[in-house]
Formats: structure tokens, sequence, C-alpha cells
């Protein structure tokens, strides 16, 4: 059958029609509601009112970026079978939400918590920590944001044939993504969500069945293409590389979970039963979305051979094609997986977005440019701040450094440093803000200079991870020999917070 492909005027009033829905979802989101423009809350956290099925899929919007689908599937292309611990990591970052989300829950709800930084400086008294935590979160927020704009320009223009320019598109949806996260905060961000999800869920599946139609269903026959021509893709690990793959399921877990925009939508649940309900549903996305993006960059390999790095980044979008070949209903649903695509990468930005203006809003002007700040002028400063990291990100994100895969594993070296903060915070009352402080410092330094000087890793442990190892050791070493009593800026625990 002749090929059916997404260029020229279809794939363009895809976009459109994504983006005008967008831009509804937006207007109708802050329409007649005060609170979303004027309050921190209201803003930031949707007044704390998302229900079960706007908060599983803001969630799952948060953990499966466009990185997910588009990044994942061209990694699975170039490092074959290995990369099933794409599934494995996430399944962790689910074990990691269910060990301390329900609990910070109760405490953030009970507190009025707007930021993940509101729970440091809850339990642990402490400017320092607070303005440390603060900027370990900007740097991951900014570095996830950087992700979402490359996957964002990669998505359209291999999804549409390049008949829409990598730049065009990363401009054109960026603006629309600020113009709905300026009209309706988290609760347009949430909404958005819904759709974008539901979308992207039954576009991945039918991708997956249309892939392997394309290789007649034959999976005996696809692994033994990969064995005969890329044997390397295949076979046994050798030790360093299945050190590197506990290494980074652990990395993730832990990073990925404290997302700053993660647990804030931790705090914006309306129940604690609501949001335990949405993580259970949760635990089985890695199966139906990762697992299956995985089997398609499998397919890829027998369907493509021989793509330079560079053009496997595109990977998604051409398996899309010729998917979309086959007849008029893998056409359309393939035009379904083609918004829903850019429309997830849209909404991780919107949330990265979202999540780094109430810390630089609320947590530094709010708390220390100018205390006597309005909360309405607090979310206009957020708003104002979001605008401008955006344009210094479009200007990196404009000839992007390196692949997709590369910048997604770049901002967890950093953002790892906090998780101790929130969950030996959480469980262990000893755990004192000295000790904590200088731990989290030497751990982001030690992986912050690691990277910058381009060291391998130690024998497949990654920077990060070692970092983290070094941080909880000084943290909880120097706790232990800490002596109980404290004094005012660095006061114990409140014991009702131990208790959660």
């Amino acid at each position: 059958m002749e090929n059916l492909n997404f260029g020229g005027t279809s794939g363009i009033v895809v976009l459109l029609t994504y983006a005008g829905i967008m831009l509804i979802i937006g207007y109708f989101a802050g329409r007649g509601r005060p609170n979303v423009r004027s309050s921190v809350r209201g803003y930031f956290l949707a007044g704390r009112g998302l229900g079960f099925v706007a908060l599983f899929f803001t969630l799952y919007a948060t953990q499966y970026s466009g990185n997910s689908v588009i990044g994942y599937a061209p990694e699975a292309y170039r490092s074959g079978f290995v990369w099933w611990q794409s599934v494995m990591f996430m399944i962790a970052v689910i074990a990691v939400y269910l060990l301390f989300a329900p609990r910070l829950y109760v405490i953030a709800k009970r507190e009025s918590f707007v930021t993940p930084t509101d729970w440091v400086r809850h339990r642990f008294r402490s400017t320092r920590v607070s303005i440390l935590v603060a900027i370990l979160m900007l740097w991951g927020l900014a570095n996830y944001l950087l992700e979402q704009l490359v996957a964002m320009g990669q998505g359209i223009s291999g999804l549409t044939g390049n008949t829409v320019p990598y730049q065009i598109g990363v401009i054109a949806f960026v603006l629309v993504m600020l113009a709905y996260s300026w009209m309706g905060g988290m609760r347009a961000v949430a909404l958005t969500d819904v759709m974008q999800g539901i979308a992207l869920l039954i576009g991945v599946a039918v991708l997956l069945f249309g892939s392997l139609y394309l290789i007649e269903g034959d999976i005996a026959g696809l692994t033994q293409h990969v064995v005969d021509n890329a044997p390397e893709k295949v076979g046994v690990p050798d030790g360093e590389t299945s050190v590197n793959w506990l290494s980074m399921i652990v990395l993730i877990g832990f990073g990925a979970a404290v997302y700053p925009h993660a647990i804030q939508r931790v705090y914006a649940a309306k129940s604690e039963r609501t949001l335990k309900r949405s993580l259970a549903i949760m635990a089985w996305m890695p199966f139906v979305t990762t697992a299956v993006v995985f089997v398609v960059g499998i397919v890829g390999i027998q369907l493509f051979p021989g793509l330079s790095e560079s053009s496997s980044e595109q990977l998604v979008g051409m398996m899309a094609n010729q998917v979309a070949g086959i007849n008029v209903v893998f056409y359309l649903l393939m035009i379904l997986l083609f918004g829903g695509v850019i429309a997830a990468i849209v909404s991780t930005a919107d949330s990265a977005l979202l999540s780094l203006s109430s810390v630089v809003s609320h947590d530094l002007y709010g708390r220390y440019i100018n205390p006597r700040s309005s909360e309405r002028r607090q979310v206009l400063v957020g708003k104002l701040v979001g605008i401008a990291v955006i344009a210094v990100l479009l200007l990196i994100a404009w000839n992007p450094p390196t692949t997709l895969y590369n910048i997604f594993v770049l901002k967890f070296e950093l953002i790892v440093q906090i998780a101790p903060a929130f969950i030996l915070g959480l469980y262990w009352d000893r755990l004192r803000a000295g000790p904590l402080f200088w731990g989290m410092l030497a751990g982001a330094l030690f992986a912050g200079v690691w990277t910058v000087i381009g060291e391998e890793e130690l024998y497949g442990v990654p920077a990060g991870l070692l970092g983290l190892g070094i941080n909880v050791a000084i943290a909880v070493l120097g706790s232990l020999m800490t002596p109980r009593v404290q004094d005012d800026s660095e006061a114990a625990v409140p014991t009702d917070a131990a208790a959660g």
C-alpha cells in the first residue's frame, strides 16, 4: 500500500488541533476562579483539590515525559536488550513514591505546604539547608525543561517528516504552553494531562501493534534477526554493565521520585486515599508504557538497520510513518499518537515550569527577597521568571548539545542529592540539619565536578550515585556524632513531623 505519512497539511492540522484544545482547557480552568491567579495554593497546587482521575494522569505525565517515548525507543535501538532496565527503574520510582509520598502528604496537608522546600524548612529549621535544596531543585528543573524542549523539537520534526522544522516546532508549542499555564496554573496543567495521557496510552499501544504487524508478529524471527545482525545487542552484559544497570535503577528510582513537580502533585491530591489509589494504578504503567516503547525500539533494529546515533533519535517518527502506511485505520490511530506524544512532552514541560516558578516565587522571592509581597505578586513573579528561564533554555535547545538520553541522565546527578532530606528526614528523627547540609553539598560537588571533567563511571557506578553515597555517609555519621540538644537555628525535628 502507498505510504501514508504525517508530512504537510495533515501534520500541521493535528498540531493546531491539539494546541487549540490545550488553550481552551487553560482558559476554562482559570475562568471564574480568581484564586487560580492570585493565590499560590490555587495557582501552584490547584487548591489541593485534584481527584483520582486528574491526579493519576498528572502523575503519569510527570513520570512519563517526552523522553519516555521519543528518547527511550532510540536507546533500546542502540543498546539492545540491556535497555530493559528502563522498565525496572520506572518500577523503582513507584516503589520510592510509596515509601514516602503518603506520609509526606499527611504532613503537607496539615502544614499547608506549597513547595518541596516547605517540608525541608519545617523539618530542619535551617535556612542554609532550605536554600541548598532550592538550588539543587532549580538545577534539576531547568535541566528537565531543556530535555523536554529538545524532545518537543525532535518529536515534531520526526513525526511530520521535517515539514515543521525543529526550531519552529519548539517555539510554537512553548508559546502554547506558556499561554494555558498562565491562564489556569496547576488546574489547567492537570486537565490537559488527562487528555494527553489518554491519547498517549492509546497511541503507544497502537504503535506497538502496528510495529509487530510490520514484522508479521514474528517475535522469534525478530530476536533471531538481532542475534544474526547485531549480536552485541543480545549478549549477556559484562560485570561493569550489570553494575551500571543496577546503579541506574537506584539513581533514577530515588531521583525521579523527588522531582519537585512530582512532590507538588503529592501535595495537590484531594485526599490520602486518592493519592494511594493513583499510585496503585501507576504501579502498572511501566509495563504498558516503558515496556511497549522498549519493544518498539527493538523492532526498529530490524526495520531500520544501521541508523547513526543522530538519525536514531527520530526513530519513533519513522516507525509511526511506517505504521500509518498499513491502512487508513492505522493512519487515523497514528494521528492520535502523533498528537499525544507532542502533547505529553508539552504536559511534562509545563509541570516542570510550574514547579520552577513556585520555587523562585515562593521559596526565594517571597521568603528572602520581598517577604512582605502579596500572594498575587508572588504568582506574577513566578510567571515572569518562568518566561525568562524558557527564553534562555530555548537558546540552548536551538542546537541541542547531546542526545536526549544523555540530557536525561545529567539532571539526576544533582537532583538525587535531595533524597535524604525527604526520605531519611521523614523516617529518622535523629537526622540533623548541619550534617545533612554538608552531605548534600559534598555529594553535589562530587557528582558535578566528576561530570564536568568527563570522567568515566567508576566500575559502572554513575557519579550521581557515588555522590549520593558520600552524601548519606556524611549525613548519617554526622547526625550520630551530633548531640541531641540543638540550637534554635538547627532544631531537632518536631515530634509530630516524625510521626507523620
